[in-house]
């Protein structure tokens, strides 16, 4: 019973967190709500029996991924409403692959079967003799490696595509050419002054410091200088 009650009560934050994060304006809150999201959801593994899940998300995704979302969001000047500005162009073509998804959901959903052992799994979620850590990474490494290795790259196009969604152009910004630097003559040494003597003039290693400016001229007025 106090099992059950929990379990909707997690189940319920849960679900209003993940909300929050797509209807929330300011990118900060999202990552709030997101945190909030993964605590949930880990309290949902730990009620499920799956404690090492419960971990990983909270060490991992709370500890690490979101934290370095919160980060970012904080520190890149990202114009979001330069960003938001070509979203009434491409809602037609967002519409569309939503409703794609959509109907490959419903296609999914009315073709799921349970099995038939479903009520001996939930009573024996792992194997005798093995750990829950051992038996979830038989699963992921051996009888769903496609499926993860599947997954790591639609995360790596994830990556990609943010990298190329937040890199901009500066005049400013400096980059280093590799091809110029390999091709490049001998010639071109280091220089190595003494110790104490400081660097030269004529090796033009930085720019000359500023001409002195000559000092004011005193000017004799009622026999006052």
């Amino acid at each position: 019973m106090i099992a059950g009650l929990a379990f909707y009560f997690f189940a319920f934050i849960l679900i209003a967190a993940a909300a929050m994060v797509v209807t929330s304006r300011n990118p900060v809150y999202s990552v709030l709500y997101l945190i909030l999201a993964f605590f949930n959801a880990a309290a949902l593994f730990l009620i499920a029996g799956a404690e090492f899940l419960a971990m990983i998300l909270v060490i991992v995704y709370v500890g690490a991924v979101a934290v370095l979302f919160l980060f970012v969001v904080m520190m890149l000047d990202v114009d979001f409403v330069q960003l938001r500005e070509g979203f009434q162009r491409y809602a037609p073509v967002g519409a569309i692959i939503g409703g794609i998804l959509f109907l490959e959901l419903l296609l999914v959903l009315g073709a799921w079967r349970f099995a038939s052992d479903v009520g001996d799994l939930r009573l024996s979620p792992t194997p005798a003799g093995v750990s829950n850590t051992e038996a979830l990474g038989r699963i992921i490494y051996t009888d769903y490696i496609y499926l993860f290795q599947a997954s790591g790259l639609i995360l790596l196009v994830a990556m990609i595509g943010a990298i190329v969604l937040t890199l901009r152009d500066k005049p400013t910004a400096k980059r280093q050419n590799i091809a110029e630097q390999v091709a490049r003559s001998s010639e071109v040494m280091m220089a190595q002054p003494a110790i104490g003597a400081g660097i030269r003039r004529e090796d033009i290693l930085r720019p000359l410091p500023p001409p002195e400016k000559p000092a004011p001229r005193q000017v004799e007025h009622g026999g006052h200088h």
